[in-house]
């Protein structure tokens, strides 16, 4: 839990936000990166950007709101300092194996999302999982309820297309 100490004061509405808002800014961060590793990485730095002004986020009537615009924004900060820095690699790795096990199935799910831009990744996990309405996602991305749509729209169509891809190689 993140603490926020000035001189000898603890902020409890800030630790009450922090508890209260941790397990559904985990999910939304797991559904962003796919990843549990990454997604609690995601969750810290979110907490550690918000902090800094902590005390008046709690104080907010929508905290979450702004916890999850704050984490949306960090995960296509980090997807870009980490778009620069991959390196991928070729023919060091062995095709994969056909299975039909449920759990494969969400696991090529989680890496179709990963193959969409942030912001398509964002609007389909919030729409889909999180169950937000457009108006909110708009507000949360920082752009019109027409590019929330269209951000919808766009990532279902490569979704459709790589299930569609995977389909004709059967």
């Amino acid at each position: 839990m993140i603490r926020i100490e000035t001189t000898s004061t603890v902020h409890a509405d800030w630790d009450g936000l922090v508890t209260v808002a941790s397990p559904g800014l985990m999910r939304l961060a797991y559904m962003l990166c796919g990843n549990p590793h990454a997604a609690e990485d995601l969750l810290q730095a979110t907490f550690a950007r918000a902090c800094r002004n902590g005390e008046r986020i709690a104080a907010m009537a929508a905290p979450t709101a702004y916890l999850r615009r704050i984490m949306i924004n960090e995960h296509a900060s980090q997807h870009r300092r980490r778009r620069l820095a991959t390196v991928p690699l070729e023919g060091d790795l062995d095709p994969p194996v056909p299975t039909t096990s449920g759990a494969d199935d969400r696991d090529e799910a989680w890496r179709w999302l990963a193959t969409l831009p942030p912001r398509q990744r964002a609007v389909l996990v919030l729409r889909f999982y999180e169950d937000v309405p457009d108006q909110e996602i708009a507000q949360l991305i920082g752009c019109t309820q027409a590019t929330v749509r269209s951000h919808a729209s766009h990532g279902l169509a490569a979704l459709r297309a790589l299930l569609t891809g995977c389909k004709e190689e059967s």
